[in-house]
């Protein structure tokens, strides 16, 4: 008997059968391995939340004394260029550096939250304003700019808001990303992180051209891109009328998605699913928005949190923690957009609190081994006046060493134990750091640490001759304006014989109030003197 099967050969079907299934198998394995490590790398990398601070908006939002872990991480905007020297940076085109430190009291603000663990971001841009690369035209001055703010506040995260006309500047877009380039590799040489975001507008059908074409030369660049942040809001007539916000804001992440996988495929980068989203974030603009009619809930918070948390995308932030209540009984239409509330009724709730549910601190470097993407960051921002001893030395505090012998007036300033603190009221006897004094009892406030290099502030005095010296004799009545060796006082009430030289030593029964450094400053400025 023959052996069973002898010879037997595969028929070309057989064979073609065989050689499909063998590259079904081999084309399964790597979409398999192509997923694991999309996967791996996108887990490198730790989801964020901070919330954007209008530093310039008044009143001054206190985001140095968060009120809840949520908001321990901040994008301060916006740094513009100035409107009279386009190569030098401004906040909001209101303020220099110097200026900003002597008016808000930013560098000390920005130190105080990086004392306790906080960390800063700066934004360049916006709307309303000329970036600095749509403004400044030498490529080196450009950078000298960008420096300047990285080295004045000592931040590792930028956020280049760009929109408006700033976006369509296509000249501006390849100036800008030849200089982030510049500054990234000079960092990185330097041992020294920096993340780098775009934040660019987007609809419900995804980024504009400009907005793609400004990714693109970003990465032509080789820009380590960070990310790129989505504006999920102001949507207008590209959001359909039966669509909610929250459904529009979800749409148009993944329709940028699928572009920035696009892009990224084209510059040779990783463009895996999960690891585009890592690089992609969020961010609504709380309440009403400034298209009428359009409203982010809270609700719809949690769903667009809920959203992030499942794709896994890499920040998430909001527009803007100033914001981020609800509207006094006396600000009278809610459909109108307020710098300092939200517009709709918040019932206690923080959409701090909503959106950054199961989202950590801010970025850093993940390329160091061992390095733990989940861990807080290191703090940043300006440094901080050592005080081991915690010795105040008046010839190095820009303001007067409290004393329980002194009174001092509401928005008066004293340094204690190596801290700025800032009177809430008339106080005399009252420790600025008293441990058992709660915030509705204690007539201090702290603004921040005693910056390093810092010398007593110059009083600001006026010119003989710009108000009438005082006189014991003469009657003085409300709001009269004199001077005493060169300091304003202007009374409270009417006044004969009284010295303004007791208000000088805080003393609240004084009929004077000497007037602050800087109204007379702007004093002597509409003077002309």
């Amino acid at each position: 008997m023959s052996k069973r099967f002898p010879g037997r050969r595969l028929s070309w079907l057989r064979l073609g059968v065989l050689i499909t299934a063998t590259a079904a198998l081999v084309a399964a394995a790597g979409v398999g391995w192509g997923q694991f490590t999309d996967a791996r790398a996108a887990a490198g990398k730790a989801s964020w939340f901070a919330g954007y601070v209008d530093a310039t908006a008044t009143p001054f939002y206190s985001f140095e004394n968060p009120s809840s872990e949520a908001e321990r991480s901040v994008i301060l905007s916006f740094i513009v260029a100035d409107p009279e020297n386009p190569c030098s940076p401004s906040w909001g085109g209101f303020y220099g550096f110097d200026e900003a430190q002597a008016t808000m009291d930013l560098d000390r603000r920005v130190a105080r939250l990086a004392e306790t663990g906080g960390h800063v971001g700066i934004s360049f841009g916006g709307l309303l304003n000329r970036e600095l690369a749509s403004a400044c035209t030498d490529p080196v001055a450009l950078k000298r700019a960008y420096s300047q703010v990285l080295e004045r506040y000592n931040v590792d995260t930028i956020d280049l808001d760009i929109e408006g006309e700033n976006l369509t500047d296509a000249t501006a877009g390849e100036r800008r990303a030849t200089v982030m380039a510049q500054l990234a590799a000079e960092r990185e040489a330097a041992g020294q992180d920096l993340e780098i975001w775009l934040t660019l507008p987007v609809a419900p059908h995804g980024l504009t051209e400009d907005g793609v074409r400004t990714v693109q030369q970003m990465l032509a660049a080789k820009v380590p891109l960070a990310g790129v942040n989505l504006m999920t809001m102001d949507y207008g007539q590209s959001r359909q009328q039966d669509q909610g916000m929250l459904d529009a804001s979800i749409q148009a992440a993944r329709s940028a998605h699928v572009q920035l996988q696009t892009a990224y495929r084209e510059a040779g980068l990783e463009s895996g699913e999960r690891t585009v989203w890592s690089k992609i974030g969020l961010t609504p603009m709380i309440g009403q928005n400034d298209v009428p009619g359009e409203i982010f809930t809270v609700d719809d918070a949690a769903g667009l949190n809920a959203f992030a948390t499942e794709v896994g995308i890499g920040r998430m932030s909001m527009w803007s923690l100033n914001r981020d209540t609800t509207c006094s009984t006396n600000y009278g239409d809610v459909t109108k957009v307020s710098d300092s509330c939200s517009g709709v009724e918040q019932q206690g709730i923080s959409y701090a609190a909503v959106l950054g549910q199961n989202l950590g601190g801010l970025p850093r470097s993940v390329s160091e081994p061992g390095h733990d993407a989940t861990a807080a960051p290191a703090p940043t921002g300006p440094p901080v006046a050592s005080d081991a001893d915690i010795v105040d030395d008046p010839a190095t505090s820009p303001y007067p060493i409290w004393t329980s012998e002194a009174a001092y007036v509401a928005n008066e300033r004293v340094v204690w134990h190596r801290n700025v603190y800032k009177a809430k009221w008339w106080t005399r006897g009252d420790v600025p750091d008293d441990p058992t004094a709660s915030e509705e009892v204690t007539p201090w406030t702290l603004i921040g640490p005693v910056l390093p290099g810092e010398t007593p502030q110059p009083v600001v005095t006026a010119p003989a001759g710009t108000f009438p010296e005082w006189k014991i004799g003469t009657v003085y009545l409300k709001t009269d304006r004199v001077q005493l060796e060169g300091r304003v006082f202007e009374a409270k009430w009417w006044t004969q014989g009284d010295s303004p030289e007791a208000a000088l030593q805080g003393a609240d029964s004084s009929p004077w109030l000497v007037l602050t450094n800087e109204e007379v400053a702007e004093l002597l400025a509409d003077l002309g003197k």
